[in-house]
């Protein structure tokens, strides 16, 4: 089965390597956006930078997982090998398996410029301690990114998954508090950011590389997103397979 689910990723990414510019394009804005707003404002302070540069791994998260699991699922389900896929005496595990490796990979390509402009264009700093508990986070908060992508993927054809995509991409990052400092977006946005899966989730990541406290509530809003988002996705799942096998 393993070595099925590896065969699976491999497949993925050569296919998804064929199209270039959606690799380069799941990397690009967030190392843009570290260029244009965090190297040139905060990036000569310690504290800021590393706050910023964690907003903008939590941006590389949403952005990668959203497109590549909401439009990527999307495209696959109007070709024939997916059905085909599902009909095997192993079923559509190892697809799915090979689909989250292979999109863990694309996540971490689109971190490492955003990592990369941290350490040599900013003051960002982190401990070795901080930096570990930061990738741990780093996976935790890619879980309801990942079950939004699917639920988008499995619910709508190509063409409106990636409208669904683009329009949940700004609202959720702006609301979330992704474009400024702890504290500082305006009041509204501070009160509804916490009970975003954005908000929520940078949050942890603020309190992961710096001194930020963890909230509770931030944490049981992430848990709870998690819990509802894969209650969608696996709902959109089996709607989807009814409509193809029944």
């Amino acid at each position: 089965m393993s070595a099925l689910v590896l065969t699976h990723a491999r497949a993925q990414l050569i296919e998804t390597a064929r199209t270039p510019i959606a690799v380069i394009g799941s990397a690009f804005w967030p190392a843009a956006s570290m260029l244009a707003f965090v190297v040139p404002f905060v990036g000569s302070d310690p504290v800021y930078a590393t706050y910023a540069t964690a907003s903008m791994v939590t941006f590389a998260v949403m952005s990668t997982n959203l497109f590549q699991y909401g439009v990527g699922v999307a495209e696959d389900r109007v070709q024939p090998w997916e059905p085909y896929v599902r009909t095997l005496p192993t079923g559509a595990l190892p697809r799915f398996a090979g689909r989250l490796l292979s999109g863990f990979a694309l996540m971490v390509f689109s971190l490492l410029p955003v990592v990369l402009i941290a350490w040599l264009c900013t003051a960002a700093t982190v401990t070795p301690l901080s930096f570990l508990v930061a990738l741990i986070a780093t996976f935790v908060i890619s879980v309801p990114f990942i079950f939004m992508g699917l639920a988008i993927g499995y619910s709508v054809p190509p063409k409106a998954a990636v409208v669904v995509a683009q329009v949940l991409f700004f609202p959720l990052a702006f609301g979330g508090g992704l474009m400024t400092a702890p504290g500082s977006a305006p009041g509204f946005v501070e009160d509804l950011a916490p009970y975003l899966p954005t908000g929520a989730s940078v949050r942890l990541m603020w309190a992961a590389v710096g001194d930020y406290p963890l909230q509770i509530g931030s944490i049981l809003s992430l848990l709870a997103w998690i819990v509802v988002l894969g209650g969608v996705a696996l709902w959109a799942y089996r709607r989807d397979e009814g409509r193809r096998f029944s």
